[in-house]
């Protein structure tokens, strides 16, 4: 027998202390810090929750139309780990099983064989999703198979029952039910609602056994968003752009209609466009041009240094300037021609309405670098709009201390400035609605998931917005820029219009290339406008990106058309009354201007009733 060793003895104890210390701190743990881990992962064993998803709120125009809405369809998922254990309980062979297989493939329109190899592959998962959007019928077939381990369950699905119209006002949803542009991103939060849940006891093979009422948390339904778009003018405006488009091989589009005194955007149409049910659509076709991509509008910027000049007193309506069929030179020293040269001295009035870059130029001169910049700050250009979309972009009016002796002749002729559609339509509306800024707005209000109103967003009075013009100089350059379409650059709008006397400007710029200069043969054709000019109603913006040269790329006969046939379908939509014959211009006026007819203005070609 081995003698007894004090330092074994010693060592045996220790480890025995060890041993219970260690004990004795597990049972330690387990009763303080270790508690509540050891009742979650009991929780998470005995219990499953599963997510009620929130049916997604609805998208309305003006008028209760729905453009956007969530529909309810059926997935059909399996849980291969179920499927196979049951098969060794209930299934007298494997021929059986693959019959099983074979039977529900032929419902669910897939192939049996890949089918099987799936289930195979992820045996040891409890889901997979086999199908969706399957209409009621399928689900119901797939039951009456009573296969174990295969289900059905509710999916929310969103649609756009109008197709691509608005699509950029709309936007779309991602895979996962988020907003990813448009409304559906600006309005996420309201629209999503909040998800609910479901808590489920279940026993050792994870089988549902039990709900207990206070475990269901039901969802809160997103709210319904109205728009102040309307679906009608929305689908006029994507047509006449649409049709312009093409018709003069043009890269792309924007067209913008707004009442002038709310500042609501009835219709904003991009070209070309996308459909939002497609959730692959290239990034360039999803993009909101007439928020997001600013460019030099040409002659359209005119008005708004014009305008201003009148109301200052630095010149007079009828004061005649020097133009001449030659060039001028601004400053002694930069070139400017007239594209459409009279050979005659032109009055103020007439400047504007035969669009010459000469007398624009002089008077952008008489204003000078100061006076130029603050006429094109009080329109707010340089600035966004705050329009309730995403992505705006502020376009660029450089600060007064960046221009020079070039700025005057380039910005006059609607160069060295950058704008979105949105910022002229919104600046136009200045000479609608008797000098106020108005603030364009797309959200009318807010219903709640049972279609009650939550909220109607408020519009502050027209003589509440700022007064950028007094009535008398807005009411004056209207009356002005119906000329435009009687006797100056946009007669082929009023071809186009016959029942309704249209105010409105045109444009056309060279596209600039960077350092390489401007392109000799790309531009931007614009059209501003606006209808009756006695009551104006509705104002448009239309711009046509990179026409084909060769079937024409004026803005007086590529935009103004097109923007004249909308206005004419959208007056006749909100069944405006005709106008009478546009009166003569002021007596004063008369004589200053070039080659005057008095006969036009009295020109119907076509009765109401045809």
């Amino acid at each position: 027998m081995p003698a007894f060793s004090p330092s074994r003895a010693a060592i045996v104890l220790f480890t025995l202390a060890l041993i219970l210390t260690g004990m004795l701190g597990r049972v330690a743990y387990l009763e303080t810090f270790g508690r509540q881990h050891i009742i979650r992962s009991a929780e998470r064993q005995q219990h499953t929750t599963l997510c009620v998803r929130a049916r997604r709120g609805s998208i309305f125009d003006r008028n209760g139309h729905e453009l956007a809405g969530t529909a309810q369809s059926l997935q059909i998922y399996i849980d291969p780990h179920f499927f196979f254990e049951q098969g060794e309980a209930r299934r007298s062979s494997a021929a059986q099983m693959l019959e099983e297989v074979r039977r529900l493939a032929k419902i669910v329109d897939c192939d049996p064989d890949e089918l099987m190899a799936l289930m195979r592959e992820k045996s040891d998962k409890r889901y997979i999703k086999i199908a969706e959007n399957q209409p009621d019928r399928i689900g119901e077939e797939v039951l009456m198979l009573n296969i174990p381990g295969v289900g059905i369950e509710h999916q929310s699905v969103r649609y756009y029952p109008m197709g691509s119209l608005a699509a950029h006002v709309l936007g779309s949803v991602n895979a996962e039910g988020v907003g990813a542009e448009g409304i559906e991103l600006r309005c996420q939060h309201k629209l999503a609602g909040k998800d609910g849940e479901k808590r489920f006891g279940k026993d050792a093979r994870r089988r549902i056994l039990s709900i207990e009422e206070g475990d269901y948390v039901p969802p809160v339904h997103g709210q319904h968003i109205v728009l102040t778009i309307d679906a009608n003018i929305q689908m006029i405006a994507e047509q006449e752009l649409r049709q312009v488009c093409r018709e003069k091989g043009a890269a792309c589009g924007e067209a913008i209609v707004m009442d002038p005194c709310t500042g609501e955007i009835l219709a904003l149409a991009n070209w070309p466009t996308y459909n939002p049910q497609n959730p692959d659509a290239p990034q360039e076709l999803r993009r909101n041009a007439s928020l997001v991509m600013p460019y030099e509008p040409g002659s359209i910027l005119k008005p708004f240094i014009i305008g201003p000049a009148l109301q200052s007193g630095i010149i007079r309506v009828n004061q005649v300037w020097p133009t001449s069929a030659g060039p001028y030179f601004a400053h002694g020293r930069r070139r400017v021609t007239d594209v459409h040269p009279t050979g005659a001295h032109l009055c103020t009035w007439d400047v504007i309405v035969k669009s010459s870059n000469q007398g624009a130029t002089m008077i952008a001169e008489r204003l000078g670098n100061a006076g130029v910049f603050r006429a094109l700050s009080s329109f707010r250009f340089g600035q966004r709009t705050g329009v309730e979309l995403p992505g705006e972009d502020d376009g660029l009016l450089k600060p007064l201390n960046q221009w020079n002796i070039e700025s005057i002749p380039s910005v006059a002729q609607g160069y060295e400035i950058m704008v979105t559609p949105l910022q002229l339509a919104r600046a136009f509306c200045v000479y609608a609605n008797g000098g106020r800024l108005v603030n364009p707005h797309i959200l009318k209000g807010r219903l709640d998931s049972a279609g009650r109103l939550i909220e109607q967003y408020p519009r502050p009075r027209l003589e509440d917005l700022p007064q950028v013009l007094d009535r008398s100089t807005a009411d004056l350059m209207r009356r002005i820029m119906a000329d435009v379409v009687v006797r100056g650059t946009g007669t082929k709008a009023r071809a186009e219009c016959k029942y309704w006397n249209i105010f409105g400007k045109t444009g056309t710029a060279h596209i600039s290339q960077g350092r390489q200069g401007y392109a000799a043969n790309l531009f931007n054709s614009s059209f501003l406008c606006g209808a009756p000019v006695e009551n104006p109603r509705v104002v448009v913006a239309m711009t046509v990106h990179k026409p084909d040269p060769k079937l024409g790329y004026y803005g007086g006969s590529v935009s103004a058309p097109a923007a004249a046939r909308l206005l004419k379908r959208v007056l006749a939509y909100m069944q405006v009354p005709q106008s009478p014959p546009l009166p003569l211009p002021p007596p004063e006026i008369i004589p200053a201007l070039v080659r005057f007819n008095p006969a036009i203005y009295g020109e119907r070609t076509a009765s109401a009733t045809e």
